[in-house]
């Protein structure tokens, strides 16, 4: 890419009262053009100076006084920075970390090495920041420090990085989160090269770019594919969109997460062996999860914990929207339907309360209803409306000539899928056109028809 072609944004250094503070390092197209050697700076962010990052000195960490190693420490390392400008998000994720409990947050600023036109250059300094901050893990160790309440968070290049970290500690440390881990130099090396399984006690990964600068593939206890784990809603789908095309879907892995952290985005995952299994409605149930639902994106994953490590690698999945706060809303629709000739179609499905409205589209294939068929359909709508009042379906089976045929349905049933306080919807005996759109207000399903 253009040096110049992947700014993820600028940021203005602090001051905090009369003391300076330790900032992240901020280079310019210059350093990127000229290349960076490695030089790995550790800043430290407490309750207590949340604004006013600290820089720690790797050898003497009682030289900090703010650094209290009885708490638990989530470190966050970024990725490849082709313009070295600071990440937009570093200040979020360390505010958001800081209210998820009392714990000390450190930025691993390696921007001297990440900031390079050459990524060939950023991988091969992985290992050697790797190695740096290993040998600073273990000096908290030697001081009292739990390796068990260690949590890694690396974006991209950075979860290679925390991945290294961990095989070097033998697995030892408590968890590592993968944000899009990188894709290109990783996919098809071994487990021993990349972010796997074994690196920390418990690992979890989230998609969102496999097609492009994310890897493909499972490499955590459990793997988020969000939408597929590839092409994110509202991101652009040509290159005339500029840089946004390259970074828009990658990127996003970090906005989740920091949605999922904000506790805005709920963000429930399906375990599936695909995402078109997922979208055709047959993963639904979270049997092996039981009592717990299923998992949800984010900080506190201590309920899913036990049966994921029993589980092995699991693969979940969900849809989410174009914008904050990202979720879909979904239900389960059992439809019975009851016709004459074979039919193939597309289901639009509209859910109304007052004036407002809010539609699915299940269009990422045809759906096959024939004389008596059971058919189960994921729902997805971006709007979470509560009161539905009506209900319109359209099936649409692009038969424009010849004559328009019935389609009768002895049941259809919606089943909230999130909000289990719900009620079910139903409705009994329709006839429709194809191609027509019928509307009917939902029945609770235990009422006599």
């Amino acid at each position: 890419h253009p040096c110049a072609g992947l700014d993820w944004g600028h940021f203005h250094p602090l001051t905090h009262g009369e003391e300076s503070c330790d900032n992240f390092t901020d280079l310019n197209l210059s350093h990127c053009f000229m290349g960076t050697s490695l030089y790995v700076r550790l800043l430290l962010y407490t309750r207590s100076n949340l604004d006013c990052g600290r820089e720690l000195d790797h050898h003497r960490l009682s030289s900090q006084p703010l650094f209290n190693l009885s708490r638990p420490t989530a470190f966050v390392i970024h990725g490849y920075r082709p313009t070295g400008a600071p990440p937009i998000w570093i200040d979020h994720i360390v505010h958001l970390l800081a209210e998820q409990e009392d714990m000390n947050v450190i930025v691993v600023d390696w921007n001297k090495g990440a900031a390079n036109l050459n990524y060939f250059t950023a991988v091969t300094y992985t290992r050697e920041a790797a190695r740096n901050l290993t040998g600073f893990i273990m000096t908290m160790e030697e001081e009292g420090a739990a390796l068990s309440s260690l949590h890694l968070i690396g974006v991209s290049l950075g979860a290679h990085l925390a991945g290294f970290v961990g095989a070097n500690l033998k697995g030892k440390i408590g968890r590592i989160t993968g944000l899009d881990p990188a894709g290109p130099m990783f996919t098809s090396t071994t487990p021993e090269e990349r972010l796997d399984p074994s690196d920390a006690m418990f690992v979890d990964v989230l998609h969102t770019d496999m097609d492009s600068f994310g890897l493909r593939g499972a490499h955590g206890h459990i793997d988020f594919y969000a939408n597929g784990g590839v092409d994110q809603p509202g991101c652009p789908k040509t290159i005339f969109a500029g840089k946004s095309y390259f970074v828009c879907d990658h990127q996003r892995s970090v906005f989740l997460f920091l949605c999922a952290l904000n506790r805005t985005c709920s963000l429930t995952g399906y375990p599936c062996s695909s995402y078109g299994d997922f979208l055709d409605g047959r993963c639904l149930q979270c049997e092996a999860f039981k009592p717990a639902s299923c998992p949800v994106l984010g900080y506190d994953i201590s309920r899913w914990r036990e049966t994921l490590l029993r589980l092995g690698q699991t693969k979940v999945f969900f849809s989410t929207t174009a914008s904050l706060p990202y979720k879909k809303l979904s239900y389960r629709v059992d439809m019975v339907t009851w016709n004459q000739y074979l039919r193939w179609g597309v289901v639009y499905i509209r859910l109304h309360s007052g004036r407002h409205f809010t539609e699915a589209r299940v269009d990422h294939k045809l759906l096959r209803l024939e004389q008596y068929t059971s058919t189960r359909l994921l729902a997805q709508f971006d709007e979470d409306l509560q009161h539905i009042q009506k209900i319109s379906l359209r099936i649409s089976t692009g038969n424009v000539i010849g004559p328009r045929y019935k389609i009768r349905l002895l049941r259809i049933r919606f089943t909230p899928l999130e909000r289990p306080e719900r009620p079910l919807m139903c409705r009994f005996d329709i006839i429709m056109d194809e191609n027509m759109e019928v509307a009917f207000r939902p029945l609770p399903c235990n009422s006599p028809h």
